[in-house]
């Protein structure tokens, strides 16, 4: 098994690097709403990008790894499902227009990318000092999808937003959009611009899906390295995923409740795991990976066919 060098992380995060540049130059020069068969396209080659690299690490880390891979991916990718639906209420709540949204993501997910890989970075250096630190993120994991899964409908209020709000009183803001520029001048000052208040919140957003999804990953694998890139490769689709989804998750009825499900069975199997070396055996169960990706894609299969088949009957979807 070839060992993983800090060459192997600069290589990737070099690879990365050069996506997010070629889709903030060579394919977002302009202002220019996203197509659909541009986000399926794109979506496309993110998926086929991630089971390459998830073919790569069989010869390279192992079959076992290659699956944690996959399940992380899985896990990351499906909570992604709830933060596009959140982003699709800023984007309402703001009336940004459909061109302007494109760079908006961009650099939403350059802003993501840093701050994940931050917490990754935090997460793995607790998990190897304080291995019952995965016991608190199991337990966190139970009582968020819990409270996901009775949560009522969520909403935007921009005007009631704290982070917002704290925006507000630091900065100027300008009364209007400004194209799809962050910044201008007002009265021959610096000023935000009400596009730079979406960035922001979409930021905010992400983090508080970090918290969640991030711990969710570590029930799967310990492993920084696949933790790290699980996550980016699920990050890195999420624009192209938000163009190809976000007028149709409203038919989605039953995803959220699929999600909190999946939230609790990660967070049953971190508990029931085996961490270091002194806890008592009785009460312990390994769940294999496979297993953990069967799960997950089952229970995410079932929620969105009780949704579409909700869709049908109400004539949201046609039967043709």
């Amino acid at each position: 098994m070839t060992v993983i060098t800090p060459w192997h992380w600069a290589g990737f995060i070099l690879f990365v690097l050069v996506c997010i540049a070629v889709d903030m130059g060579a394919f977002n020069r302009r202002a220019r709403a996203v197509t659909f068969r541009e986000a399926l396209s794109w979506s496309a080659v993110w998926l086929a990008l991630a089971l390459l690299f998830a073919g790569l690490l069989i010869p390279w880390r192992g079959r076992e790894e290659a699956t944690e891979f996959v399940t992380g991916y899985l896990i990351e990718l499906s909570l992604s499902l709830d933060n596009i639906l959140v982003i699709a209420l800023i984007f309402a709540a703001f009336k940004v227009p459909a061109a302007y949204q494109r760079r908006v993501l961009v650099w939403g997910i350059l802003g993501a990318l840093v701050m994940r890989g931050a917490m990754i970075g935090v997460g793995a250096a607790l998990v190897q000092n304080f291995s019952w630190v995965l016991y608190v993120f199991g337990a966190f994991l139970v009582v968020t999808g819990v409270k996901m899964f009775f949560a009522k409908h969520r909403d935007v209020d921009p005007e009631r937003n704290p982070v917002i709000r704290f925006a507000r009183k630091l900065f100027p803001i300008s009364p209007a959009m400004e194209g799809q520029n962050f910044t201008t001048r007002l009265n021959g000052r610096h000023a935000l611009t009400p596009l730079a208040l979406v960035l922001l919140l979409v930021e905010t957003t992400d983090l508080i899906f970090a918290v969640d999804s991030v711990p969710a990953v570590f029930a799967v694998t310990q492993k920084a390295f696949i933790v790290f890139t699980s996550n980016v490769f699920a990050v890195l689709g999420l624009r192209s995923l938000y163009f190809l989804l976000a007028g149709a998750l409203g038919m989605f009825r039953y995803l959220t409740a699929g999600l909190a499900i999946v939230l609790v069975f990660i967070g049953v199997k971190m508990l029931l795991a085996p961490h270091g070396s002194h806890e008592s055996k009785w009460f312990q169960v390994e769940i294999p990976t496979v297993t953990s990706l069967l799960g997950v894609a089952a229970i995410l299969a079932v929620a969105i066919a009780l949704s579409v088949t909700a869709a049908r009957r109400e004539g949201k979807i046609s039967h043709s």
